[in-house]
């Protein structure tokens, strides 16, 4: 077990080992949607590449997931399988977002074996959304609410 400083040591080294090896300005929160976002995520199980919506309005939120979900075959069949669609996520701080996912389990941050197993995933899934988003994001933006 990790102390937090030895965790966030870790966690430091982590991201920046990534960045050497897929060095490269990712979309992240620069989406052009306010509170829509592309996320990395791990931790000692998982890792995750996310796209949050986390709009304060559920009509928005709502509206974007369904567009999101509107394309879910193309994006399937074109760009990655397995996603999650959650319309309805609850955060640990109780907030509730939408959120479309995929994961690779049994890997982890403080295992540093799993380091380049875990940047490949990223690359490439991370890689995917950002495609099938520079493709469909006037479609995605383009939202009615009444």
């Amino acid at each position: 077990m990790y102390s937090k400083e030895e965790t966030q040591r870790l966690k430091r080294e982590f991201w920046i080992a990534f960045a050497e090896k897929y060095p490269r300005k990712w979309v992240l929160y620069d989406t052009k949607i306010k509170d829509f976002s592309f996320k990395f995520y791990v931790d000692n199980k998982k890792a995750q590449v996310l796209i949050d919506i986390e709009h304060r309005s559920d009509e928005k939120r709502i509206a974007y997931f369904e567009k999101l979900e509107a394309l879910k075959n193309i994006l399937e069949e074109e760009f990655i399988k397995d996603l999650i669609f959650e319309k309805e996520h609850t955060l640990e701080s109780g907030k509730t977002i939408s959120r479309i996912w995929v994961e690779k389990l049994d890997v982890g941050v403080s295992n540093k074996n799993y380091w380049d197993e875990i940047f490949d995933f990223y690359n490439e899934k991370m890689n995917a959304l950002e495609t099938f988003y520079s493709e469909y994001d006037d479609f995605i933006k383009d939202i009615e609410i009444l």
